[in-house]
């Protein structure tokens, strides 16, 4: 009988530890960008890097999500075209589904431009650099509200 009560002890443990070690850090922000430009990791760090703690406190990531598209690529002449937008969204849990981002921006702002005979990576420096204006000015107008 206490061999029994000392495995049923052990499996708990080990149930407990591994849950509580498995679940990584939730993503700030949802990416819908084209990977030619930027991956969600890029934009993620973009977002914890441009929202100040006060903005983060204010919109939590269970009620709130930022979200993040930027599009562009080259055209025929060769000009890189990028257009970024950085929105805050809100979020709503679902009976069935569990918590999901409504396509209802409580904020946005979209910044762009175009720039010729530029790399790939060029390019994608300069979409970094679109979406992190327009991070900036939608965390600022949160951060002022």
């Amino acid at each position: 009988m206490k061999s029994g009560v000392a495995s049923l002890a052990v499996v708990t443990l080990m149930v407990v530890a591994t849950g509580a070690s498995a679940a990584p850090p939730k993503p700030m922000s949802a990416d819908q960008s084209a990977n030619f430009l930027i991956d969600a990791a890029a934009a993620d760090k973009i977002w914890r890097e441009n929202t100040p703690a006060r903005v983060a406190k204010l919109y939590p990531t269970k009620k709130f999500r930022f979200v993040s598209e930027v599009t562009g690529g080259f055209n025929d002449a060769k000009t890189c075209i990028v257009t970024a937008r950085a929105m805050l969204m809100p979020v709503v849990l679902l009976p069935v589904q569990g918590s999901k981002i409504v396509y209802a921006p409580i904020k946005s702002a979209t910044a762009f431009d175009a720039a010729p005979s530029l790399s790939r990576e060029q390019c994608q420096e300069l979409a970094r650099t679109k979406l992190k204006e327009a991070v900036q000015s939608v965390t600022s107008s949160l951060a002022a509200g």
